[in-house]
C-alpha cells in the first residue's frame, strides 16, 4: 500500500528578510549564469525597426520572464503567502499565485524583483547589468540584494545593519561589510537630467548617461556608488525595484540619500506606481548640498 506523503512549504511562520535573502541565493546563482550565458546571444540579434518582430526584444523578453519565473517558483514552493511584486508581472503565469502584488500591513513584507536591471548595457554587451531582488516593509526596505553576473559577486543589505558584498559562492555570512575610501569626484545624472551638466561641470566630473552612453565603452551605472565608481547620482525618479534598491545599499553604506529637494525619502507605501521621484545619492555633505543646488529647477512642484 502506497503512503499518502503530505508536501509541506519550507517555512510555515512568515519570514524574516534574511530568510527570504537566503532562500533565494542559490537559485538566483543560477539565474545569473543563465543571464551571462544568454547576454551574447542576445546582444548578437540584430536590430529590426519593427518592435513587434525584433528578435532582440523577444530574446531580452525570454531572458527577464525566465529569471522571473525561477525567482516566482523559489518564492511560491518556501512562502506560499507571500507577496511579490516583478516588474514582468503583466506577463507571468504565476502572479495570480502570490498573496498580491501591492502593499500590505507593517510587518507584512511586499518581495520584489528586477530580473534585468540595466536593459540596454544588457543589450549591448556591457557587464553593467544586475538582478536585483527587495523586501520592503511599509516605510521603508528591510533588505536588498543585488547580483552583478558579468562580476560574479553580490552586495547586499539588511536595514541599519550596513552593505555587505562577497563573491557570489559566498554565504550572506562569510561577505564583508562594504567600505569606501576618498569618493572620486565624478557624479551622474539620469537620462532626464541631462541639462544639470553644465551647472555641475565646474567642479566634478559629470556622465549624463542620455549624453554620453556608448555602445562600445563602458560608463559607471548608478550602481558605480557601490563599485567606488562614483561619488553621486542625481535620478528623475527612482523606481522601488531598482534605482530606489540600489539607493537604499548606498544609504547603508554611507551615502547621503534624499529626495531632489534634499528631504528624507517618504514611506515606500506612498509612492505611486512603485516610484519616487526624485533622489540623491552623494558620499559627502559637501556634495549632496551641491547636487541639491543644482537640481532645484528642475524639482516639480
Amino acid at each position: 500500500m502506497l503512503q499518502k506523503v503530505t508536501v509541506r512549504p519550507i517555512f510555515s511562520m512568515p519570514p524574516t528578510p534574511r530568510q527570504i535573502l537566503e532562500t533565494l541565493l542559490p537559485p538566483l546563482r543560477l539565474a545569473a549564469g543563465y543571464a551571462r550565458h544568454i547576454q551574447a546571444k542576445i546582444a548578437s540579434q540584430p536590430d529590426k525597426t519593427d518592435a513587434t518582430t525584433n528578435p532582440f526584444s523577444a530574446a531580452l523578453t525570454d531572458a527577464d520572464l525566465s529569471i522571473q519565473t525561477f525567482v516566482e517558483v523559489a518564492l511560491l514552493g518556501a512562502f506560499p503567502e507571500i507577496r511579490f511584486y516583478g516588474e514582468e508581472y503583466a506577463q507571468s503565469y504565476n502572479t495570480k499565485y502570490f498573496r498580491g502584488i501591492d502593499f500590505g500591513e507593517a510587518g507584512d513584507y511586499l518581495v520584489t524583483l528586477d530580473p534585468i536591471d540595466g536593459t540596454r548595457f544588457y543589450k549591448d554587451g556591457h557587464p553593467s547589468y544586475q538582478i536585483i531582488v527587495t523586501v520592503l516593509n511599509t516605510a521603508d526596505y528591510e533588505a536588498v540584494l543585488a547580483i552583478s553576473p558579468a562580476y560574479d559577486e553580490y552586495y547586499y543589505g539588511f536595514r541599519g545593519q550596513g552593505t555587505f558584498k562577497g563573491p557570489l559562492s559566498a554565504d550572506l555570512e562569510d561577505c564583508q561589510l562594504l567600505k569606501f575610501a576618498a569618493p572620486p569626484s565624478r557624479v551622474m545624472v539620469g537620462s532626464r537630467l541631462a541639462a544639470l551638466k553644465p551647472a555641475l561641470s565646474d567642479r566634478y566630473e559629470v556622465i549624463s548617461i542620455s549624453e554620453d552612453y556608448s555602445t562600445e565603452v563602458r560608463v559607471p551605472t548608478i550602481n558605480g556608488v557601490l563599485t567606488g565608481e562614483l561619488a553621486g547620482v542625481v535620478l528623475a525618479m527612482g523606481q522601488l525595484i531598482d534605482g530606489a534598491a540600489l539607493a537604499f545599499l548606498a544609504g547603508e553604506a554611507g551615502y547621503i540619500v534624499t529626495t531632489m529637494t534634499g528631504a528624507p525619502l517618504p514611506p515606500l507605501d506612498s509612492c505611486q506606481d512603485y516610484r519616487i521621484p526624485g533622489l540623491i545619492m552623494a558620499a559627502t555633505p559637501e556634495l549632496h548640498q551641491a547636487l541639491v543646488a543644482a537640481a532645484q529647477p528642475f524639482v516639480q512642484g
